[in-house]
């Protein structure tokens, strides 16, 4: 089910700040649409009054979640929103049963101390993954954390 166009536009408006062209993460209206028409996926928003400071986009499936997109505006990094959307997060797995959190991210992405904080340790990698400016290519490393 899509959302009101209201959170597609939250969303959008937050992906368009919070990733860098050069990395190719950022993901079209379109994606974001036929992600969550599929209707295993889900999202959540992090609000500060009417603003959205943030979201996060999850697909569940086979007692997994996982975490597909989380990006906080730039202006509102280092105040906890990541931590309120990682729990947010958690809190929709654990009602979906999950037994398992994953996400996949860059080996360059500045997020993995927040990861790592929030539980997640590496289990896997792909070697030369992303594709960067420039014609460099990263690695990708996996995360879990497992629920309880």
């Amino acid at each position: 089910m899509i959302p009101p166009g209201d959170d597609v536009d939250r969303i959008i408006t937050v992906m368009e700040t919070a990733f860098d062209p050069a990395f190719g993460e950022a993901w079209s209206r379109r994606q974001v649409e036929e992600a969550l028409l599929v209707g295993s996926c889900h999202y959540g928003l992090a609000m500060a009054g009417d603003a959205c400071t943030g979201f996060y986009l999850a697909r569940n499936g086979f007692g997994d979640v996982e975490l597909l997109l989380l990006a906080v505006a730039p202006q509102h990094r280092r105040r906890g929103h990541g931590l309120r959307l990682l729990d947010q997060f958690e809190a929709a797995a654990r009602a979906l049963g999950a037994q398992r959190l994953l996400l996949e991210m860059r080996d360059t992405n500045p997020a993995e101390e927040l990861y790592r904080h929030y539980g997640f340790t590496p289990v896997g990698a792909r070697k030369d993954y992303y594709k960067l400016a420039g014609g460099l290519r990263s690695d990708a490393i996996t995360f879990a954390k497992v629920l309880d």
